[in-house]
């Protein structure tokens, strides 16, 4: 047993290393990415031999975790909760299928929206498959999660969804780890038809996971993490899940007074609640996330001593803190004094020498004088292209998005329609979109802003290298005279903005590849290079 220093993320890493892992797939999401990552520098990883690269979207991470469970080994396959969108048809199809070998759907949600277009709560979405969850507390019971969960996952044949937030994903605590497990060999399904979802397998299928609900049941009725802490003081009754236990017990540090019941894995532990809530004057639900629980104890009919997001005793929106509990219950409020402001408020912005700043100049150029349309963009460094100076995008929706809005835009009359999206995005959920403009020949510029890395999450892998962006768009039917590249740099501005202003005339889709790499990768790389230099001296 060792004592590490870990992350929420390190300990869901470190777990599945210890018990047997065999493969990590997954793409890029803040707050999830810190999984993989710990895994590719894992000295027993590496030993093992893990596979632990990216995966071009989420979708076929999902697919490819799938494919070693069927092969009889443990995977896990992370992404944050609009990742899950993305992997949304593979994931509900692996419900139904089952899993052979352990498979655990890591996903990040991120409340508040840090660093995200939405809030989600990936907890329907295991509701909606129909398959169980575990949302942990802390950093100790992501760990255990993770190297319990596979065998969970093995024991019922179903994924299993790890369901983290944000807090949980980037506070560090001590972790205790457990005996490694060995790899498992490679065994083959017992049965060879159950990853054949013909709609007379499926069918079948999808009735034994139906039936597997009362087992899912019976498991969280009597799992180690859905807890029951007896208090003296019944008039209140708080029901908490995840990390939102963490907020309760802050408000209580000589110990609660009020029962409390913990729940981290589902589905609902039916008889917990139903006990529980019966025992109690008053109910509180404190979850981080949606009403998820909430909903389920309310019923259509509603229930007056259930109490919530739902009837306003806690914000709907946002983290939730010590201080709305504290509130809600009728305690003193926690909340100190305002932090005074000592600094002006700075929004993100752009490294110097970004090659997406000088992309950003030429569309600007191009495009004043057409009026108020800029460009249609993407998730990516390059959406700081909205802030001033520069206020060059007009859109930015999802993961692909830039380019198929620029193709409807373009459809609906919009000219220029110009596209802005990044090499990483581009192969992760771009592609599709630009098969649709070519089908059509629309009218439209596609701008690859090409920094040869997923540089907004960290400078990880991107899959498309050197010269293969233009292959891929040479092969999907872009004609190859509207396949054009240029290097984007102050001295070169005069030649972009010529060759944008060529392809906005152009009556069809045209694709410029406007490639630098990313100034952060080159730094990261010179500082290697000489620390290896000294190293050596």
């Amino acid at each position: 047993m060792q004592k590490l220093l870990l992350l929420g993320d390190e300990a869901i890493a470190q777990g599945a290393i210890d018990a047997g892992m065999s493969g990590a797939y997954g793409y890029p999401g803040t707050p999830s990415t810190e999984i993989i990552e710990y895994i590719q520098r894992n000295k027993l990883a590496l030993e093992r031999k893990i596979h632990n690269q990216w995966s071009a979207n989420e979708k076929t991470a999902m697919e490819e975790a799938l494919g070693m469970s069927w092969a009889g080994k443990r995977a896990i396959v992370t992404m944050k909760h609009v990742g899950l969108n993305v992997a949304a048809d593979a994931f509900v199809n692996s419900a139904i299928s089952g899993a052979n070998g352990g498979l655990l759907v890591v996903v990040a949600d991120d409340p508040s929206q840090h660093s995200s277009q939405n809030e989600q709560d990936s907890r329907f979405y295991g509701k909606f498959a129909l398959v169980p969850v575990l949302e942990p507390s802390n950093q100790q019971e992501a760990y255990e999660m993770a190297y319990s969960g596979f065998e969970l996952s093995e024991r019922l044949g179903s994924p299993i969804i790890i369901r983290i937030t944000t807090r949980i994903a980037h506070s560090r605590s001590s972790v205790y780890t457990r005996e490694k497990l060995p790899q498992n060999q490679i065994r083959l399904p017992k049965n060879r038809e159950q990853f054949i979802l013909l709609p007379s397998i499926s069918r079948q299928r999808y009735q034994v996971l139906v039936n597997d609900q009362i087992r899912f049941e019976l498991e969280s009725d009597e799992s180690a993490y859905n807890i029951f802490y007896p208090g003296k003081d019944k008039s209140w009754g708080i029901i908490a899940t995840g990390i939102a236990y963490n907020y309760v017990m802050e408000n209580f540090p000589d110990g609660c007074s009020f029962p409390i019941l913990k729940i981290s894995q589902y589905p609902y532990p039916t008889k917990k609640i139903r006990d529980f809530v019966n025992s109690c004057d008053q109910i509180l639900v404190v979850e981080e996330g949606f009403p998820y629980v909430e909903e389920g104890l309310v019923g259509i009919m509603g229930n007056p001593k259930i109490h919530g997001k739902l009837d306003g005793y806690l914000p709907r929106t946002g983290e939730l803190n010590p201080n709305y509990l504290a509130k809600a219950l009728g305690l003193e409020d926690a909340e100190g004094p305002a932090v005074p402001s000592v600094l002006a408020a700075r929004p993100p912005a752009m490294c110097p020498g970004c090659g997406h700043m000088d992309v950003f100049r030429a569309v600007n150029v191009v495009t004043q004088k057409y009026g108020d349309i800029r460009s249609f963009s993407d998730i990516g460094c390059y959406t700081l292209g909205a802030y001033a100076p520069f206020n060059s995008i007009e859109t930015c929706i999802d993961m692909g998005a830039s380019i198929t809005m620029a193709k409807g835009a373009a459809d609906a009359g919009i000219h220029p329609a110009i596209a802005v999206i990044g090499d990483s995005t581009f192969t992760h959920s771009g592609m599709t979109g630009l098969l649709d403009a070519i089908t059509e020949n629309t009218r439209m510029v596609l701008i690859i802003s090409d920094n040869s890395a997923a540089a907004m999450t960290g400078g990880q892998f991107s899959p498309a290298k050197e010269e293969q962006l233009e292959k891929i768009c040479l092969g999907l039917g872009v004609h190859p005279d509207h396949v054009r590249t240029i290097k984007p740099l102050p001295k070169s501005h005069q030649d972009f903005v010529q060759m944008l202003q060529e392809e906005v005339d152009y009556d069809g889709i045209s694709v410029i590849v406007a490639r630098r790499e990313c100034v952060r990768i080159i730094d990261r790389r010179m500082s290697e290079k000489a620390a290896a230099k000294k190293k050596s001296e």
